[in-house]
Parts: structure tokens; sequence; C-alpha cells
């Protein structure tokens, strides 16, 4: 009875698939499950205008005050301090900021001060400098002075003020690496027209930008209390919003199989990898995605746009890809052999959790978005310090890297 039992369902299984159109002999299984999936790779940074951003204090005559930042080549440092003993006068280099590279690529360090002028917010009208009854040390309130609707442009008025750096001394130091630091030194002691120096901003951005004012335009929302009554709380704020890190990601590469095939976390990169994960040249491989979806030509992914692939896998398969965060010497977003099936069933959904931030060891690593010898600075393809390393999650990011769910989204759909 047994015999039969067993008899009656090996037919029945048998009769199942040839309704499906499956031909089967004694002793053979039915063939692998497979599906075709498509992958997207959406880049979900926040675009941000500026590198860096933060506030000086308070800084009275015969005191200091100094502030570190990182910055690359290309970039400035721009920042603006009121002159308190006034109605809405305020220090700060030009418009463009203070670049802290020369032409040659090389720190541009020490005494900087011939680059700071006084400058008129032309939002209140001047009084006598350290008399004014509509000046911080002296007024009932804040924005108590005579409104002006003038543009901002170096103090040009009746008055006499103190050589700018009779009142401001600023240098700045190079602490190696990208890394400076500027220091504000309060003078004023000695000069006619001692002045505290009010709470003020200070932003890292490209050398093209004017993040504080323009010249011969309207002052920028913040610039008024900043300049009028120092106070930056406003201004801090614009400028916090559109400060951050962001980067491209590059083209990539994708394997689908049994075993992995772009790379394999604790060994050794292969030349292909690092080529990917150094320069974003994913050409050493044989899948590879390179084009944002929409866009007519390969080219690198920025914020708001996403790669996509199409594969067929089979039951057993799993993926692995990898695609170069470009701000970065040799930093790459990827999985690890992902399995495409679970039960048999095709993995679908979000998979961002599945998703790593790594380093492949090949490139030592300089500060994100700022250093010399990444692709957006760099003179050439491989120009970096090798480091002779293994690939490896990456547990030590520099501080202004988000997390990575708010750089990449991942998804998988299968069809």
């Amino acid at each position: 009875m047994k015999n039969v039992r067993l008899f009656s369902f090996s037919a029945i299984f048998a009769s199942i698939l040839m309704l499906n159109g499956c031909d089967t002999k004694d002793d053979e299984m039915p063939e692998t499950m497979n599906s075709t999936f498509t992958v997207t790779i959406e880049n979900i940074f926040e675009a941000k205008e500026y590198f860096n951003t933060g506030q000086t204090g308070l800084i009275t005559p015969g005191n200091t005050e100094s502030f570190s930042f990182d910055a690359g080549v290309g970039q400035s440092v721009s920042f603006a301090t009121m002159l308190v003993e006034s109605n809405d006068l305020f220090y700060a280099p030009d418009e463009m900021g203070i670049s802290l590279y020369d032409d040659n690529g090389d720190p541009i360090t020490g005494d900087v001060s011939d680059m700071i002028s006084l400058w008129d917010a032309g939002t209140e009208v001047n009084e006598t400098p350290g008399m004014g009854a509509n000046q911080p040390l002296r007024q009932s309130g804040a924005n108590t002075g005579t409104t002006e609707n003038n543009p901002v442009q170096m103090v040009d008025d009746n008055f006499t003020y103190p050589s700018s750096n009779a009142i401001l001394k600023v240098e700045i130091e190079h602490d190696g690496g990208t890394l400076f630091t500027l220091t504000l030194s309060n003078v004023s002691n000695s000069s006619t027209l001692p002045s505290p120096l009010a709470p003020g901003i200070w932003v890292i951005h490209e050398t093209n930008q004017m993040p504080i004012f323009t010249d011969g335009t309207l002052a920028k929302e913040g610039l008024e209390p900043l300049a009028e009554d120092g106070d930056n709380v406003l201004f801090n704020t614009n400028l916090v919003e559109m400060t951050g890190f962001f980067s491209p990601l590059a083209p990539g590469a994708y394997a689908i199989g049994s075993e992995n095939m772009i790379f394999m976390t604790g060994q050794s990169s292969s030349t292909a990898l690092e080529k990917l994960a150094e320069d974003g040249d994913a050409s050493g491989f044989e899948s590879v995605f390179n084009t944002p979806v929409g866009a007519a030509s390969a080219g690198p992914l920025l914020p708001d746009n996403s790669y996509s692939f199409t594969f067929t896998a089979d039951n057993g398969d799993k993926l692995s890809f990898a695609t170069m965060l470009v701000q970065s010497n040799d930093w790459f977003i990827g999985t690890d052999n992902l399995d495409l099936f679970t039960n048999g069933m095709p993995i679908s959904g979000d998979i961002t959790t599945n998703v790593y931030l790594y380093d492949t060891g090949t490139e030592i690593d300089e500060y994100a978005g700022a250093g010399k010898n990444q692709p957006l600075r760099q003179s050439g393809p491989n120009t970096g310090v090798d480091e002779g390393g293994n690939i490896s999650l990456e547990a030590n990011p520099s501080e202004n890297i988000p997390s990575l769910d708010k750089m990449v989204r991942v998804t998988i759909t299968p069809m």
C-alpha cells in the first residue's frame, strides 16, 4: 500500500509538470527557476551650494579667535564680522573670498590682512563712527537706525575710519593635507577707533561663488542683522541649509553568478576594481552601467538621477555591484554576494540596507570632497599615494559624510 501511494504522488507530480509544459524523464528534476531583474541605483544626495560653514564669536580689542577647516584646490574662504562702532559696516574679503591655493596648487598661508576691506551693507544710514545713537553700544534695540536701500559696497561716506588692518589682522596657517586654520585678531585697541568685532560667519566655497554678498547689489537676507546689530543667527541658518557634502556617483560594474566576480571583502583589489574605485573607470569589467536614465550618453550620476541595469539570473545566483563615490580617493558603494532568490522566489523592493560604503585599500584617503588626488581635483588618474591595503567596509569616513541611506537608494524589481 505504501508503494502504491508513493507511485500515486509521483504520477501526480509528473502530470503537473506536463501541464506546465515540462517534459520529464525518469530521475530528472525540473529546470532551475530563473527571473529577469532590473536594479535601479539612485543618487539621493541633497545638492549643496557650499562645502563648509561656521560662526565666529565676539572678539573684543586685544583678543583673537581661530577656526579650522578642510578645503581643496579651487576653494576659497569668505567671512564677515561687524565693526560694532558703526551702523551697518562689516569686515570681509572681497565678494569672491580668499583663494586657499595658488595657481600651482600650493596652499596660501601667512598674513592676508591686506585682502580685507571695510564694507557698507547699505541697509542703514551711517552715523559718526563710535558716536552714533543707532550703533549697537548705544541703540535702544535692534534695527533702530534710518533705513537706506543702497547696494553693498566698500564704505564711502564723509567719515574717517582707521585702515582695515589697524582694526583686524587675518592670518592663514596650513596644518597639512587639506586642513587650514584662520585666525582673526582684533588689534583695534591701538587704533583711533577701538571696537569689538561682532559674532560673524565663515564659509568655504568654490572660487567662482559669492556666498556672503555681491559688490554693487542689495544685501542678501541675513546680512542686514549681521552688519547692523552683530546678529549672525539668520545668516548662519541660511548658510547651514545650503552647506554640506555631496558627490556624483561614477559609472559602475555588476556581476551575476554563484561566485563573486566584482570584489571580495578582505581581499586585495583587482586592477579593474582599483580603476573603478579611484578614477570612476569601469572599463575593466564585462557588465557595466554608465548612462543615467534618460541621458543620451554615458556620464556621472548627479543628485536626483539614477542608473539602471537589467539581467536574468537563476535560482541560487547572487548580485555584486560597485560604483565609485567620486568625492573620495578610493571609496565605492556596492554590495557583495546578495542572494537574488529567497526560498526560490525572486527578491523585490528596496535593498539599500544590503548596500555599503567600501574602501578599496589602494590609495591613502584624503578629506572627502577636498583631496587633491580625488577625481574632481586630481591632475590625472591614479595620482594618489598607494596604500597597499585590502577591501574593507569604510569604518572611519570623513566627519562630513552622511549616512549611506542619505547618499543612495537601490531597488530591485523582478519582471
